[in-house]
């Protein structure tokens, strides 16, 4: 792009936030393959399959991890698309929560974005646990430390204060992490399975990787297992709203942003069957990877057909993208706790919407999310059940805060007005399959995932989602209905007064 054309650009991206009713106070510095980078680092196949892989051999085995793969990965693509539509009129860090106020009204605002806050914490916390569950698998393999609970707690402690401050550096720093991440994780991939099939050891049948059911949840009926055996795709494919809450920081938004969203989704679900397929070929021991002393089935296998070196290298691998992938997703989360309290909407709003002077970055957002998540996984130091709890409620809260304003821009009929990125005559029919889809996955996450249910055992997704909406049906009556504002169109004037404090 030449300078003139940037330029043009540039007063283009500001002139249309303006519209919005908000001033560029972040800086805008991600350019499309930018914005795509940060979609594809958090949805991360590299963190999501390996760290519920065990869960998925227990709930279903590799049939319904492969099969479910397929099917959740084409359903999400439909809800990408359908999203995508929608962030395109509406480019801004609030993501969902602004564009579910825009077509439903402050209400609908409202319960969205608690939604989708809750759901973005839950990843963060889930993320960052998992690549501290295989930072101690590969402690244990290189000097022989036992992957406790409290030992694995602290490595994640410490993970989260490396991505806390990296996220302070500014958004040029988390833009080269990102760029790095993407060859990362699909090089990665490709040095995994490639490894795995070269390697000298037998492997499993199509057949058996196809087809092989295995049920240890203790659930009767084969169908729930094979429904709640899909929360290893469903936990995979949340997070690609990063692109629609980087928009603030994008050029050319109205394009990037949904072309990063819904490429990302794709790119994700191609790289991921070939990931679960290479893994599922080359076990060796089925109970023995499932009950493995490293605590993290895919180090088994590593182990199984690679031998203790090749192990380390390839957990290396893992980790490293899991770190990409936290990273990147403090980075979204916290542009969504910057707009959120822009809009008056958390406790303490004055203090989470404050912009540094110098980075540009909404640096107590960030401290607030990797706080936050922290909290999250502390219950996972009494119950392991507990984790694939957290990776529950990621899914849970982001899935009906993708699907509300796509049901919104649907109801608004011919009065919708899309962006310069749209689906055109398909808008309506992907739409409603879409929206379909997110309330019937919904459901299917707050099923139990183990019987009998016990206090250890339960599934505590559903009875977090309840919580959240009835805490924010509550802070709605006490001080939303009056603190809570979405500026009126073009009215960036008013909404700097409101929100532009700089540290």
């Amino acid at each position: 792009m030449s300078a003139k054309r940037a330029a043009h650009a540039k007063l283009d991206d500001a002139a249309d936030l303006a519209a919005h009713g908000y001033p560029q106070e972040l800086a805008r510095r991600m350019s499309q393959f930018e914005n795509h980078a940060i979609s594809l680092t958090v949805i991360c196949v590299l963190a999501g399959c390996m760290s519920l892989f065990n869960f998925g051999l227990g709930a279903g085995g590799p049939a319904v991890m492969m099969w479910s793969w397929v099917a959740i990965g084409a359903m999400v693509l439909l809800l990408g698309l359908s999203l995508a539509d929608v962030t395109s009129a509406y480019p801004t860090s609030g993501g969902m929560y602004f564009m579910a106020d825009r077509l439903g009204g402050p209400r609908w605002g409202w319960f969205t974005g608690w939604l989708n806050l809750m759901g973005l914490l839950g990843a963060i916390a889930g993320i960052d646990y998992g690549c501290a569950t295989f930072a101690m698998a590969f402690a244990s393999f290189q000097w022989g430390v036992e992957p406790t609970a409290g030992a694995t707690m602290t490595v994640f402690a410490v993970i989260l204060l490396l991505h806390g401050g990296l996220n302070t550096l500014g958004i040029r720093v988390v833009n080269i992490l990102n760029s790095i991440s993407v060859w990362w994780q699909m090089g990665g991939v490709a040095v995994i399975v490639g490894a795995l099939y070269l390697a000298p050891a037998p492997h499993q049948s199509a057949e058996w990787v196809f087809t092989h059911f295995n049920n240890d949840t203790g659930l009767s009926s084969p169908l729930v297992v094979c429904l709640v055996g899909s929360l290893l795709a469903g936990y995979t494919f949340c997070g690609y709203d990063a692109s629609s809450h980087l928009s603030e920081e994008t050029k050319q938004a109205g394009y990037a942003a949904p072309k990063g969203m819904v490429r990302a989704i794709y790119v994700s679900w191609i790289a991921g069957f070939v990931l679960l397929a290479g893994l599922l070929f080359s076990i060796q021991d089925y109970r023995g990877t499932q009950t493995t002393s490293t605590g993290v089935a895919p180090a088994q296998i590593f182990l199984d057909v690679l031998g203790g070196s090749g192990a380390k290298l390839l957990l290396l691998v893992v980790i490293v993208a899991m770190f990409f992938c936290g990273n990147a997703e403090v980075a979204a989360t916290s542009r969504m706790v910057y707009a959120f309290s822009r809009s008056g909407a958390l406790p303490f709003s004055a203090t989470w919407r404050r912009v540094n002077s110098r980075t540009k970055t909404p640096v107590p957002a960030v401290w607030l999310a990797v706080g936050v998540a922290f909290v999250l996984a502390l219950p996972v130091l009494w119950s392991p059940a507990a984790y694939a709890a957290v990776t529950a409620i990621n899914a849970v809260g982001m899935t009906p805060a993708y699907a509300v304003p796509v049901f919104l821009a649907l109801r608004k009929n011919s009065s919708y007005r899309p962006g310069p990125w749209t689906l055109g005559r398909w808008r309506r029919p992907i739409g409603w399959i879409a929206v379909v889809y997110a309330v019937f996955i919904t459901g299917v996450f707050i099923l139990p995932q183990t019987a009998p249910v016990t206090f250890a055992t339960m599934n505590y997704a559903g009875i977090t989602l309840l919580v959240v909406l009835a805490l924010a049906q509550l802070m709605w009556l006490t001080r939303g209905r009056r603190a809570y504002h979405v500026p009126a169109l073009g009215n960036s004037s008013q909404q700097a007064d409101l929100s532009t404090q700089v540290i």
